[in-house]
Parts: structure tokens; C-alpha cells; sequence
């Protein structure tokens, strides 16, 4: 798998503008071997004189979730797994707070918890104690990683407390996530049955590998990057009657516009000309 440093798109975030005009968001890359299981870290921090609230269209990964709020070191401060999120995720940020997050590759997260399933944090937010045996006896509680005011320090402490829980062997976990990358960069795939048969698997033994190592199915993986691609163009659209929402429903593989509509609708909470109507001009 190709190491290019964090991603630098706003894949997922809905009115992306709008948050990063407000916060101070940064993605850095963790120490070289949690490379091949990590998309990035992520950091967050603000200071509003209003409330704002964020909405996150959840990409198919596992996030661990280092979050304070309030000035004061250790202030309502903890830490939680996040499950593949299946619906809009809304945060709503008040005052001062400070968010330390590691988003893992689609199907990353397991050589770190190899007891259960991946599916048993799909739809979740579980405090850390669920998922990691003593997790803060490797000397990198919750303050480690969120007290320190410097970017380096945060991820350094983020390397330590991950290197000390894993990564264990997993060969299926590595093929759980060339098949995701493959889905997420071949616009071709559309059908389960298209990809199991790259994969040389049945459908069932797909199906079982994405439950276990990436806690959703292959074809919500599909459905939710075709979404992530339209909310993108909406995104960008700066210029009336664009994107062309029956041309992208062909080249994201609907069958024809009223799919993609309902798709994007059902996820994003408003149809794509309308968000295109809110979506900020240059």
C-alpha cells in the first residue's frame, strides 16, 4: 500500500468551509509502522463565541477519540472508540475544546482489538476501557495525549499508546483493506458479486471478511463512497446547474438520477441541489 502522507481532501465533511473557517484542524501521519493500518491522525481545536455544530458523513473507518472540553488541562476530558458510523454524525463544539482523533484504514482497526469483531463497534461509541485491556497502564492516559499544546507531542503520545496495543499479525486484516482501497479508487466496482469475485471469495466469505475486519458490508462501502463523490462535487460547485447530477449518476453506477437523489438525501439530510444552494461561492 502506497504511503503519501494524510489525505488532504475534505471527504465527508458537510459544509467543510464553514468548519475549518472556525477550528483549527490538522491531519498528521503516525510513526512509520502504524502506517499501513492508520488513514491519519486528526487534530481539532477551537475557541467560539458561538455554538457551532459539524456534520460528518462517516467514512467506512474506526476512530479512536481523544476529546476535552473546557480551557483547563483534564477539564470533561475522555476517550472512545467510534464505530463505523452508519448515519450523519453531528458534533456540536462550544466554547474552548481540543479533539485528538485516529482515524484507521477501513479495515485497520482489528490488529489493534483482535478479540472481537469489528462489527461489535459498528453504530458505537465505546469508552476505552470496553475495547483496551488497561489502557492506561503504557504510561499514555487520556491527559498524555490531550494536555500538551504542541502537535508533535500529541502524536507522539498517540504512536506510544497505539505501538504498546499493537499491531497484531493479520493477514486478513490486510486484505480487508487492499479490497476497500480498491473500492474507494475504481469507480468500476459496483456490485458484491464484482468484488468477490476480484477478491476469488464467495459472497458470503466477503461478507464475513468486511463484518469481522471492517464492521460494515461490502455493498455499504460502495453505496457510502458514491456518496462521499457527490457530496464532494456539491462541495466544489461554484457555477449554476453544476455538477450535472444525471451525468454523476452514471459515473457513480446508479441506474439513473432519482437513486443518486435519494442516496444522497438519506444520508446527508437534504437533496444535492439543495445543499449545492447552501455550498459558499469562492
Amino acid at each position: 500500500m502506497t504511503d503519501s502522507g494524510p489525505r488532504r481532501d475534505t471527504r465527508g465533511i458537510v459544509d467543510a468551509a464553514g468548519l475549518l473557517s472556525r477550528v483549527r484542524f490538522r491531519r498528521h501521519a503516525p510513526a512509520p509502522e502504524l502506517r499501513p493500518f492508520l488513514e491519519h491522525y486528526w487534530l481539532v481545536d477551537w475557541d467560539l463565541s458561538e455554538p457551532y455544530a459539524t456534520h460528518v458523513v462517516p467514512h467506512p473507518s474506526v476512530n479512536l477519540v481523544f476529546q476535552r472540553y473546557g480551557a483547563a488541562a483534564g477539564a470533561l476530558a475522555s476517550a472512545e472508540v467510534a464505530g463505523v458510523g452508519l448515519d450523519l454524525f453531528t458534533m456540536k463544539l462550544v466554547g474552548v475544546g481540543r479533539v485528538c482523533g485516529v482515524q484507521f484504514r477501513p479495515g485497520g482497526f482489528r490488529p489493534f482489538a483482535p478479540a472481537w469483531p469489528v462489527s461489535r463497534w459498528t453504530g458505537r461509541r465505546a469508552p476505552l476501557d470496553e475495547v483496551f485491556a488497561d489502557p492506561g497502564g503504557v504510561g499514555v492516559g487520556v491527559a498524555g495525549v490531550l494536555d500538551p499544546d504542541a502537535d508533535h507531542a500529541r502524536v507522539a503520545a498517540l504512536d506510544a499508546f497505539l505501538l504498546a496495543h499493537g499491531p497484531a499479525p493479520d493477514p486478513h486484516a490486510e486484505q480487508a483493506m487492499a479490497l476497500v482501497e480498491l473500492v474507494r479508487a475504481d469507480r468500476t466496482i459496483r456490485r458484491v458479486s464484482e468484488l468477490a469475485r476480484i477478491a476469488g471469495l464467495s459472497t458470503r466469505s466477503l461478507q464475513r471478511l468486511f463484518s469481522t475486519h471492517v464492521g460494515v458490508g461490502p455493498k455499504w462501502v460502495v453505496l457510502r463512497y458514491r456518496v462521499h463523490e457527490a457530496l464532494e462535487r456539491a462541495e466544489s460547485a461554484r457555477t449554476p446547474g453544476s455538477p450535472d447530477w444525471a451525468a454523476l449518476a452514471g459515473e457513480l453506477g446508479y441506474s439513473d438520477q432519482a437513486h443518486l437523489v435519494r442516496d444522497f438525501t438519506a444520508t446527508v439530510g437534504v437533496p444535492p441541489t439543495a445543499y449545492t444552494r447552501r455550498v459558499p461561492g469562492p
